[in-house]
């Protein structure tokens, strides 16, 4: 064995004649060792657990809904994935094991921690059903999902919103659009708003590095707000005039209960703002951790129980998303080090390119790790000329990383599958009685208002 790897291969294995583990970079390794540049990636078979698993998030609920409804079924999946693949990792490569625990506990508790107190946070009314107030709640959903993330905002507005409109009749449109903008686009802003730029804030891009979006964020969210305006104002003038009036008959001012929640979420993004100056580690980790898991409990232990009752609260939503979660955080360490290894050989250069791949995945496909997934195959290509931002793993270009950030945040509102609040506004509109689209019906709306936005973002933004 060539002495340059003497010291990195005391951590890894040999793999078929090649080498996966970790090369130590060249100031971590003592002045008798010299690292080799190359690093090796894990065999492209390892990749196939991963890939098995994003393709049986997609395709099992449609083809055996009723199985998919429980929550023991999706960790069979996950178990039977992800144990052989962490089997095989812990003998190759076991200090990878230990980061990625810890950055699925870190990811699954934020999640929880936002998903518990917005879940005490009751906002009531019922306001004239007017396009301009439908509107407002989009907007102020859009400003919200970057504060208490996507889920969040759209458990706590989606009631108020369709409880304003109960007297129409025309309002398939309303929960639609509430899912592009509400449910997806809005939460572009940070890394609390949507599932992918958590990781990618875990991973080590700067929580307001996700700022510098804004621009392509009002650009989509104004579009959709006009569209939808136009819409409703067009749904509105084919009421009849008797429910017109049974509407403004019925009015109530909104009101917000459980407001000590508020105190809750300011403590969650205030530890996740201030854990980065703590020192690295552990005590950084148990500090972030700790408090957020904390504010969740006090969330539970303060809140009144009839109104997690008015939110129709249950853990059933947060345990399907640790438990899929498990299994794709699992499955996903060889694909992405196989992606950072060989990812410049796809012939994937453009951030147009990264765009729309990262987004027609996550259309159908869970859109955190297919951020991940982008992320380091653009960590593969390196920074090139470009501004660098440092991710574990390896700098990442920054036009590539804004390319995947849009496209995974944006296109989740693709398809009822492509982020999770989706189907949860689904399900409570037709609660409602409101008549909501099939899969493919729904496919339809987003690729006539949805792929045209797309479109002119790729040729202002990322061409």
């Amino acid at each position: 064995m060539p002495r340059c790897y003497v010291r990195a291969c005391s951590r890894g294995k040999w793999v078929g004649g090649a080498f996966w583990g970790r090369m130590l970079p060249l100031h971590a390794v003592p002045p008798m060792g010299v690292v080799s540049p190359a690093v090796e990636a894990p065999p492209l078979w390892m990749a196939v657990p991963f890939l098995l698993m994003l393709a049986g998030i997609a395709v099992i609920p449609l083809v055996l809904p009723h199985f998919w409804e429980k929550n023991r079924n999706k960790g069979i999946l996950s178990a039977a994935l992800g144990v052989p693949v962490v089997a095989w990792t812990a003998w190759h490569e076991p200090a990878a094991i230990g980061h990625t625990a810890l950055e699925y506990t870190s990811f699954i508790t934020l999640l929880g921690a936002l998903f518990i107190i917005s879940g005490g946070i009751v906002l009531r009314g019922n306001l004239v059903a007017t396009p301009r107030v439908n509107t407002a709640f989009l907007a102020l959903g859009a400003v919200l999902a970057n504060v208490i993330g996507t889920t969040g905002a759209s458990m706590l507005l989606i009631r108020p919103l369709l409880q304003t409109n109960a007297e129409r009749k025309r309002l398939m449109h309303v929960p639609v659009f509430f899912i592009f903008v509400v449910s997806n686009c809005g939460g572009l802003l940070t890394p609390l708003g949507d599932p992918p730029l958590f990781l990618g804030y875990l991973r080590g891009v700067p929580f307001f590095w996700t700022l510098r979006l804004v621009l392509p964020w009002l650009f989509v969210v104004a579009i959709l707000l006009a569209i939808f305006y136009v819409v409703d104002r067009v749904a509105v003038s084919h009421e009849k005039a008797a429910d017109i009036a049974l509407d403004l008959a019925f009015q109530e001012p909104l009101s917000l209960k459980g407001l000590v929640n508020f105190l809750y979420l300011g403590g969650v993004v205030a530890v996740v703002l201030v854990s980065p100056s703590l020192p690295e580690g552990w005590v950084r980790e148990s500090v972030r951790l700790g408090v957020m898991a904390g504010m969740a409990v006090l969330s539970m232990a303060t809140t009144r129980k009839e109104l997690r009752e008015a939110n129709a609260f249950t853990f059933h939503p947060i345990t399907e998303v640790a438990v899929l979660f498990a299994g794709i955080f699992a499955t996903m360490i060889p694909a992405l080090e196989i992606l950072r290894a060989r990812g410049p050989e796809l012939g994937i250069a453009e951030p147009w390119q990264f765009f729309w791949l990262s987004g027609i995945l996550s259309s159908f496909l869970d859109n955190a790790p297919t951020y991940l997934t982008f992320a380091s195959l653009a960590q593969g290509m390196g920074p090139g000329a470009e501004t660098a931002v440092h991710m574990a793993g390896g700098p990442v270009s920054q036009p590539l990383l804004e390319a995947i950030s849009c496209g995974a945040v944006f296109m989740g509102a693709n398809s009822y599958i492509g982020n999770g609040p989706n189907f949860m506004v689904k399900a409570i509109a037709e609660e409602r009685g409101i008549k909501m689209p099939s899969f493919l019906a729904y496919m339809g709306w987003s690729a006539v208002i949805l792929l045209p936005i797309f479109g002119v973002v790729t040729l202002v933004f990322f061409r």
